[in-house]
């Protein structure tokens, strides 16, 4: 019997790794900053606040951080326990994997490449002259732009929409994780919760291979 192919969407975010970059960038602004901006990012989270006005008050708390400084918080982003295997596995079974994120590609690109992922979309900082502005370079990749990534990717790739996974956390999965075939919320804020058909309660990312019936390799 042949398994029709999916496509597994992860949020970035407290669901691929288990940092919030935004936040772990904001340290190099000062301990207040960082205080700020992630009590900021765990209303969003929590569908308190509207994503791309929150994004946005938090991207301009950046503005002078240099380029340095977003590989250095890059580089102590912390992969989600399973992340690894579950990439892995589903892509030997013929899945593909992306990840889409409200966070940045500055910071996602890397991790994106260490596993592989057969594609990705985030945000982008306006930088000059080495230095972040403190602004958005581009439309904000918001809840809206989530779901439209989803289905764009199934599109592109003729999978069915009943054969898509999206995995988040927060608010801003929340279309996301309705928009596919299955929904699972991942270590979740209740908002998520409600949004998805199934929910992982245990940190690790591998669980998701469970519930879509493919082996670890």
């Amino acid at each position: 019997m042949t398994t029709e192919r999916k496509l597994i969407v992860l949020d970035v975010d407290s669901t691929l790794t288990q940092d919030e970059g935004i936040d772990l960038l904001a340290r190099y602004v000062s301990d207040e900053a960082a205080k700020e901006v992630s009590d900021v990012t765990a209303r969003a989270m929590a569908g308190e606040l509207d994503f791309a006005e929150s994004l946005t008050a938090r991207v301009q708390a950046l503005a002078g951080l240099s380029l340095g400084d977003v590989a250095s918080a890059t580089a102590l982003v912390r992969l989600s326990v399973g992340a690894e295997t579950l990439v892995r596995s589903a892509q030997a079974a013929g899945h593909l994997v992306a990840a889409v994120s409200g966070g940045f590609h500055e910071m996602i690109d890397p991790l994106a490449a260490d596993l592989g992922l057969d594609m990705h979309r985030a945000n982008r900082f306006e930088v000059r002259d080495g230095l972040l502005t403190g602004k958005i370079n581009g439309p904000i990749v918001d809840a809206e732009a989530k779901s439209a990534s989803l289905r764009e990717w199934a599109e592109h790739h003729d999978i069915s929409p009943s054969n898509t996974v999206a995995v988040g956390d927060g608010g801003n999965d929340v279309l996301m994780l309705s928009a596919a075939g299955l929904g699972i919320a991942y270590m979740a804020k209740e908002v998520a919760r409600a949004a998805a058909d199934i929910v992982i309660d245990t940190p690790d990312l591998s669980l998701v291979l469970d519930e879509i019936g493919v082996r670890r390799v």
